[in-house]
């Protein structure tokens, strides 16, 4: 048990980004309200915000209804805020601020999906441990180089709490709740939703190399990983071929028997991709993501990215 009185109604706020993903919310207040149901009273109330007020729209078109941002003594014993689509878009410094001043007067402060991204807008992620999910990890790491996130499914620091979304948050609701009622009655609350495998906070977002690629030659996994880690600074394949322990002949066999591709291919895919997301979801210049996916000129990656995508780079950020 924790130093949370469970005898009393903790109040906890979700402030919703427009286009945040309604998975993640879900996953994040169903369980307090099962919580509820089980427990046969209040012990979770609930409060939902969003930027301006107004109802705030998923990226699946569903209304959920807001009030207006917490102010000073809100009450608020724990605030998330959830957020999807592109950081690019999430322009709210009165969100920052919000998070800012309700950190100021000790309550926990939480980012769910893209949350985190906002948490690290408002100052409240430095020397902490946190998540965010994959697809907005890139992102984070061009805003705040100062920052690192783990690739876990949540984090729990203190007073921060950070989750990759998803369905991740039934996971750390489990945590949340066993860390005030006890393990029995968090357990009680999973079954609830069939959710009879809670994953550890450090389990991964993502499936392994092995299941995204199809692949299981241990070298080639080796150079698939490293492709993934230096996608800005590409090695040669004579590197990536003592990485997986074999010739750069018998390395050009492997992408070819494995993969279907070459070396060069693929290591190009894995850039594209990346850009294409930074594209989507980050403020960066088209030529300053062709500097960070490792393309020695602007040109050179424009060309490239049509080839994959059929279109322009800056064609694609607007779509």
């Amino acid at each position: 048990m924790s130093s949370f009185d469970s005898k009393n109604v903790q109040t906890i706020g979700f402030i919703l980004i427009p286009g945040f993903a309604l998975m993640s919310y879900a996953s994040a207040t169903e369980p307090l309200r099962a919580a509820n149901l089980l427990a046969g009273r209040e012990i979770y109330r609930l409060r939902i915000f969003s930027p301006d007020g107004a109802a705030a729209l998923s990226s699946s078109g569903t209304s959920v209804p807001a009030e207006l941002l917490p102010v000073r003594g809100s009450g608020l014993g724990t605030a998330f805020v959830c957020a999807g689509g592109s950081p690019r878009d999430w322009r709210y410094p009165g969100v920052l601020a919000c998070l800012r001043q309700l950190s100021r007067e000790g309550v926990r402060i939480g980012g769910i999906s893209g949350g985190p991204y906002l948490m690290a807008a408002a100052g409240l992620l430095g020397g902490r441990d946190f998540t965010i999910h994959w697809e907005h990890a890139a992102a984070l790491l061009e805003a705040f180089p100062d920052l690192t996130p783990r690739q876990a499914r949540f984090m729990i620091d203190g007073n921060r709490i950070t989750c990759g979304g998803g369905i991740a948050p039934l996971d750390m609701m489990h945590v949340l709740i066993a860390e005030r009622m006890g393990p029995d009655f968090a357990r009680r609350v999973s079954d609830w939703y069939l959710h009879t495998e809670v994953n550890e906070p450090a389990a991964p977002q993502r499936a392994s190399l092995a299941e995204r690629y199809g692949v299981h030659h241990p070298g080639l996994l080796s150079v698939l990983e490293r492709m993934e880690e230096t996608i800005e600074m590409p090695l040669e394949r004579a590197a990536m071929a003592r990485i997986a322990g074999v010739t750069a002949r018998h390395l050009d066999r492997l992408f070819a028997t494995h993969l279907g591709t070459t070396f060069l291919d693929q290591y190009r895919r894995i850039r594209l991709q990346h850009a294409h997301r930074l594209l989507k979801q980050s403020p960066l210049s088209v030529s300053e993501i062709a500097v960070a996916t490792g393309f020695s000129s602007l040109s050179h990656f424009s060309r490239m990215f049509r080839a994959v995508y059929g279109i322009a780079p800056r064609a694609a950020r607007r779509e």
